[in-house]
């Protein structure tokens, strides 16, 4: 008997032998586990801002009162935004630059979103590097910040222990004194005394550098696999966090002075909630927190199978990034009103945010505990797990965005690119190790992801609702997950979250404020430069309009903008049997009129999905009966 021949008709170039573009799909890789994508995003949005910047927003902004805008907020633009960035990327499985096959003309978002996450990876890792330093020098039984009397100590510094003593017998003048753990910081880890300033970098301390050497090897070693080897690592430093934050919680909540901390930190405030400012940090807390934006959550998505569920990933993961600040801030303000208690002092003079709180604060904190050095090595420990997903995230970003343009020549050598990335960075970083590196790292933080990131992430929102089309768009979700997005995200994605975004934007440049670390003003050279690092992400947009215009044949501006606004001929989902509906259309070598019944002959029987995929081009064919009317 003769096996049945398939007719050429129903036969594309991509399903024969030895053609390169069937390997693309299975070069790229997925996730190996169904938590994998789960956890690396929990452990990606999870991150630093969770612990040091949501507590001390939350008082300074209304206590528990806070807690209203916040979860608005997260309702307006964090969960839409977040939706929309993990379906872009798991319809297309591309990265940040080749997702643009959506809109050619747009591709400079992509560019202007790795520019943005190559400049932050720089200085995130300085902060890990910081971490490391400060866990091993916990590893001792007595921690050197815990007395003055050092050779890096000055004539102003004042233990607790003195203070303690003086609140027995006569009261101590404490206004013109600093703590032991802040010159540890400053005077010994950063030895900011042998740095005039930003322009005067001053030596490289090699002990730093060499902290910093050793977190680009840990993360080269974690993300040399891709997703297969981060996504089994992110088991440990995403899960491994909240053990810690639960131990220092119940540490915490037990020490004499916690409820006076916890009580600062959650008293409700109502009055704030009438200025516009403290809504405007419940968004700009939200949109951080979450890394919209980055790419991060769009890469992660780009290695699932198509029909994840990422509708019911999204509130987990969300939801929990909330959660989980909320009970950092137990487990920070419990410790400070016991430190406030010890020191005599109000507990709004012993709190601070960024590294202010987890390299001066908590450390001193944690010298007023028995055992120490134990406890210092634990909230290390986690601030150094809290930070590596995060890292991991941002190189995934970067490595799979190259690698998605140049797939032939990149992905087999994928291990030896990540290299060279994390060579090239490290290199950058260098800056970061020397005795004025704190000023650097103070300006890559305030201006590598401020107003560009926002401009980013606008731009996105109205290309996909008002370029590519709202309709198509739910179209495609409706083909990957089942089921249409309803009007609560339409009604986000349309005007909400660009309106809040907006009011984001404006509000960061009419209250722009000049850099500062502590008393020192950065000269007007810095903040231009500075500047010039937000607007290059955004001229990233227009240069890519241009090279996109430049690109499509026909010699009107019109008909090139309107060409380069069209989806590109190949987009779609990139596997073959995904490519339901009228996406077959525009596969390599079909030309069949009805594509959705050569894919149903091909690969045998109608899936539910394939019944959405009907549904699809149903609807689409009356729409255009109607456009034609």
């Amino acid at each position: 008997l003769t096996q049945p021949v398939t007719p050429d008709l129903l036969v594309s170039p991509s399903s024969q032998d030895g053609d390169l573009g069937s390997e693309c799909p299975e070069d790229r890789g997925n996730w190996t586990g169904r938590l994998d994508f789960l956890l690396s995003c929990i452990g990606y949005c999870v991150g630093l801002g969770n612990v040091w910047r949501f507590p001390y927003r939350a008082y300074t902004n209304g206590g528990g009162a806070f807690l209203v805008p916040y979860f608005i907020m997260l309702a307006i633009c964090g969960i839409p935004i977040f939706f929309m960035e993990l379906s872009l990327g798991q319809f297309s499985s591309l990265g940040p630059l080749a997702v643009w096959k959506i809109s050619p003309l747009f591709k400079g978002v992509g560019m202007g979103t790795i520019l943005i996450v190559s400049l932050v990876a720089i200085y995130y890792n300085m902060i890990i590097a910081y971490v490391l330093f400060y866990l091993f020098a916990s590893l001792t039984s007595d921690l050197p910040w815990q007395h003055c009397g050092n050779w890096w100590n000055t004539d102003l510094c004042l233990d607790h222990h003195v203070i303690k003593a003086g609140n027995n017998t006569l009261p101590v003048n404490i206004s013109n004194t600093v703590s032991p753990s802040e010159e540890y910081w400053s005077r010994y880890v950063l030895h900011i005394q042998g740095s005039s300033g930003i322009g005067d970098p001053g030596r490289i301390r090699w002990n730093l550098c060499l902290c910093l050497l050793l977190s680009w090897t840990i993360v080269y070693l974690c993300i040399l696999k891709g997703v297969k080897s981060s996504g089994k690592v992110v088991y440990f430093t995403a899960t491994f966090p909240y053990l810690i934050l639960v131990m220092l919680l119940i540490r915490g909540v037990t020490l004499e002075g916690a409820w006076k901390g916890i009580q600062f930190y959650l008293t409700p405030q109502f009055d704030h909630l009438l200025s516009s400012k403290v809504w405007i940090e419940a968004a700009l807390q939200i949109f951080y927190s979450l890394g919209v934006g980055f790419g991060g959550l769009l890469t992660f998505a780009s290695y699932n199978t198509f029909h994840q569920n990422i509708y019911r990933d999204t509130f987990i993961v969300t939801l929990g990034n909330a959660i989980t600040s909320i009970l950092a801030g137990f487990a920070i303000f419990s410790v400070l009103g016991y430190m406030s208690q010890e020191l005599g002092v109000p507990v709004n003079q012993v709190a601070k945010a960024g590294p202010g709180l987890a390299f001066v604060v908590y450390p001193q904190a944690m010298t007023m505990l028995p055992l120490s050095p134990f406890w210092s090595f634990l909230f290390f420990f986690m601030l150094l797990t809290l930070g590596l997903d995060s890292q991991f995230a941002f190189m995934e970003t970067i490595v799979t965005a190259v690698t998605d343009e140049f797939p032939y020549y990149l992905r087999p050598k994928k291990a030896s690119f990540s290299a060279v990335i994390c060579i090239a960075l490290f290199l950058m970083g260098l800056i970061l190790t020397t005795e004025g590196g704190m000023y650097w790292l103070v300006l890559l933080d305030d201006y590598s992801a401020g107003f560009g990131l926002m401009v980013v992430v606008i731009t996105t929102c109205l290309v996909v609702t008002r370029v590519y089309g709202m309709k198509r768009f739910c179209r495609d979700i409706h083909m990957m997950l089942g089921f249409k997005p309803g009007p609560y995200f339409r009604a986000c994605w349309m005007v909400l979250s660009p309106a809040t975004m907006m009011a984001l934007l404006v509000y960061n440049i009419v209250k722009y404020q000049p850099s500062e670390y502590g008393n020192y003003r950065f000269p007007t050279w810095a903040e231009v430069l500075g500047i010039l690092m937000g607007v290059l992400s955004c001229l990233m947009i227009p240069m890519g309009m241009v090279v996109a215009v430049l690109q499509e044949e026909g010699t009107l501006w019109e008909v090139g903008v309107q060409q380069a606004s069209r989806p590109a001929t190949d987009w779609g989902p990139s596997l073959e049997e995904n490519r339901t509906g009228v996406y077959v259309a525009s596969l390599a070598g079909s030309q069949s009129p009805r594509p959705l019944m050569v894919h149903m002959r091909k690969y045998g029987g109608i899936t539910s999905y394939e019944n959405t995929a009907i549904e699809v081009d149903r609807e689409m064919e009356e729409d255009d009966e109607e456009e034609s009317m």
